[in-house]
């Protein structure tokens, strides 16, 4: 597929996105943007089933409430199961659907094109940042005439 058909394809795709009235294709859209619901899928794609502290482990930075939230919302979308066991003390249980696994072997070349891409994101970066606070000329104010 050329890239004129892929983006022809994403096209009308976003156009389902338009008429998506209960929000539900954007809300799991934003499980592909987001660092901690991709995080999450991984570590339960590469160890297999996990408890919320080993998640917490694996995802550096995350507070137990954002990993709490979202977990809750990746259950609610089918890409991971909670299996609570009735135990004492209590044990729970993440383990990835196969919804989830379809998400996450998709998410795995936009990932690898990350990687073989980084060193290009951090020249532009450099080059941006060395333009410092410079503006665009046409954002610099002009002059009133006849003031």
């Amino acid at each position: 597929m050329t890239e004129l058909e892929i983006l022809r394809q994403s096209e009308a795709i976003c156009q389902t996105l338009r008429r998506d009235v209960d929000g539900v294709r954007r809300e799991v859209l934003a499980h592909a943007g987001s660092r901690w619901s991709l995080g999450i899928l991984h570590a339960l794609g590469v160890y297999g089933v996990m408890r919320h502290a080993e998640l917490a482990r694996q995802l550096s930075g995350i507070t137990q409430r954002m990993l709490t939230k979202t977990l809750r919302s990746l259950e609610r979308d089918g890409l991971l199961v909670r299996h609570d066991y009735d135990e004492l003390p209590p044990r729970v249980e993440y383990e990835l659907t196969a919804l989830g696994m379809s998400l996450l072997v998709r998410m795995t070349p936009i990932w690898t094109w990350v990687v073989e891409n980084v060193e290009e994101f951090r020249t532009a970066r450099h080059a941006f940042d060395d333009r410092g606070s410079k503006r665009p000329a046409w954002q610099d104010p002009k002059p009133i005439p006849g003031d």
